[in-house]
């Protein structure tokens, strides 16, 4: 009996070992692995890739899953990569694979954007970065104004996949020889100031674009402003290339319909980050809901959207390719086949900031009346806004910014969203902000400081073949350029058509920014199809 007993006592008591060992496994096991993982998250992780933890926010964005990048979520990190790019985990963008965008070699289809601009860093940076994050490649910058100073250009140069140039006599000479200028379909739009006179330089600067695109090896190219932004939405990842990619090679050329910014303040400082309403453009909106709440949505101003409303293109680089004005592009051999995308879109950031009245007001030189504003505007509402910025006090001009540009009543923003009128859009305000927050547009900027790049730049182009010229020159220039033709344009020779290539390629005239429909447009369909 008492062996029995003490079998007992034995067994109970390896049991009570065993139980005490396991439950030492368990509680040191977790500590373990959790040490573990402190030890590797204070030396800066497993992955040392500091393009994974820039963030935007905590939400992916549709379509973004099927991205090859590393991990989305990595623990944070004190290296030094973690100075410049901040303490942040986020979704990672397919192009995103290092802060420097050194992806060219291997990405396909190869996109380029080509834009004239005299805007400033505040601007162009964004515009640029943001633009690589969705996969273009290539940008060919013809800048003037700020754009073209030495300190400002030097910087832009100083980015991988970026070509300036700058509007020299020598371009300008060169351009006024070229084959556009001296063919009739862009001809309304030549010797008149302001917005004819950009459009001219637009096209002309677009022509020479084509070539440089074709010799870089782009398989496609876009025109766009500097105060735009491409929306690749309908892709399956938020990726212009993924876009254009699905395209099959017989189509020449796609469409994008432009949305316009719709600021809710007056006090917009960076709209690109401020701004996140967009009103929708005709063609992406049922018939009937555009124009049953037309006069809603245009809120007492000329038309439906502030400026234009045609969208931009996007072009297959191919052989006779040339620009059919900004908006669209065209083939002298052909009749582009095109189509129009239902969900992508351009984003319009439309006089976003109150200083946008007066900086359009000193770029151009018209008397501020009815009339002579007709010289140099294409479009009303900145015909009307000259005026004003022209004539009004800046009070005045507040008040009238803020009645026709600033959407500050909430009911009818909420009852416009309700119809699909008014959008909300974040991914574009998200990727600027992440991109700004991570220090990738300070770091460019001190890149090019630290390697003395502005002082070589300015000599650069100081001393190249046509003189480096400021704002005011260029404007003066770029007028000298239409009097430099004058005299081939009174006696412009009959164009010498090639057999191959129909005149009807020529005759097709230039696209201009076009208003949306509007109501009198609608009346007159319905008149029709009642006869």
């Amino acid at each position: 009996m008492a062996g029995v007993s003490s079998s007992i006592r034995n067994s109970h008591s390896s049991n009570q070992i065993f139980a005490s060992r396991l439950l030492f496994i368990l509680t040191a096991l977790p500590l373990t692995l959790a040490a573990f993982a402190f030890i590797l998250q204070w030396r800066g992780g497993l992955n040392n890739d500091p393009t994974t933890r820039w963030v935007t926010d905590s939400h992916e964005f549709p379509g973004m899953g099927g991205s090859s990048a590393p991990s989305d979520h990595l623990s944070h990190s004190s290296s030094d990569c973690s100075l410049l790019l901040g303490h942040f985990s986020s979704p990672s963008f397919p192009y995103y694979r290092d802060w420097k965008f050194d992806y060219q070699s291997d990405l396909k289809p190869k996109i380029c954007i080509t834009t004239s601009t005299s805007a400033g860093l505040e601007q162009i940076l964004p515009w640029i970065f943001y633009h690589k994050v969705i996969g273009v490649t290539t940008f060919f910058l013809f800048v003037e104004g700020k754009a073209a100073s030495p300190t400002v250009s030097a910087i832009l140069e100083s980015i991988s996949g970026v070509k300036v140039i700058y509007r020299t006599r020598e371009l300008e000479e060169k351009q006024a020889k070229s084959r556009i200028w001296n063919e009739t379909w862009l001809a309304s739009f030549f010797y008149k100031p302001c917005n004819y006179e950009l459009f001219v330089k637009q096209s002309l600067n677009m022509e020479m674009a084509i070539v440089m695109a074709r010799d870089s090896g782009m398989d496609w190219i876009i025109h766009l402003d500097t105060d735009e932004l491409i929306h690749p939405a309908g892709a399956s990842e938020y990726s212009l290339r993924q876009l254009l990619l699905d395209f099959p090679s017989n189509v020449d050329m796609v469409i994008f319909p432009n949305y316009e910014s719709s600021v809710e303040r007056d006090d917009i400082q960076e709209p690109f980050s401020e701004v996140s309403m967009f009103k929708k453009n005709y063609d992406h909106l049922p018939k009937d809901t555009y124009f049953g709440m037309y006069k809603e949505a245009t809120r007492g101003n000329p038309n439906y959207f502030l400026t234009y409303g045609n969208g931009k293109s996007a072009a297959r680089v191919q052989d006779h390719l040339r620009p059919n004005g900004a908006h669209r592009w065209h083939n002298y051999m052909k009749s582009p086949n095109e189509i129009k995308l239902d969900e992508a879109a351009i984003l319009h950031y439309t006089y976003p900031k109150f200083s946008d009245l007066t900086s359009r007001r000193d770029r151009c030189g018209c008397k501020p009346t009815k009339e002579d504003v007709k010289r140099c505007f294409m479009l009303e509402f900145d015909r009307a806004a000259f005026i004003i910025a022209s004539t009004a006090t800046e009070d005045e001009m507040r008040r009238w910014y803020h009645e026709h540009i600033v959407w500050s009543d909430k009911a009818l923003n909420m009852k416009l969203m309700r119809k699909g009128i008014l959008t909300r859009i974040y991914a574009p305000m998200a990727i600027i902000q992440g991109l700004r927050e991570s220090g990738a547009f300070r770091s460019v900027i001190e890149a090019s400081l630290s390697k003395g790049s502005l002082v070589s730049s300015s000599n650069k182009t100081s001393n190249s073949s046509g003189d480096h010229i400021s704002s005011s020159e260029s404007t003066l220039s770029s007028r000298k350029m239409g009097k430099i033709t004058v005299s081939q344009a009174t006696v412009r020779k009959v164009l010498q058509i090639e057999s191959n290539i129909s005149f009807a390629s020529y005759a097709v005239a230039a696209i201009p920014p076009l208003s949306p429909p509007g109501l009198d447009d609608h009346h007159k369909g319905e008149e029709l199809l009642s006869l």
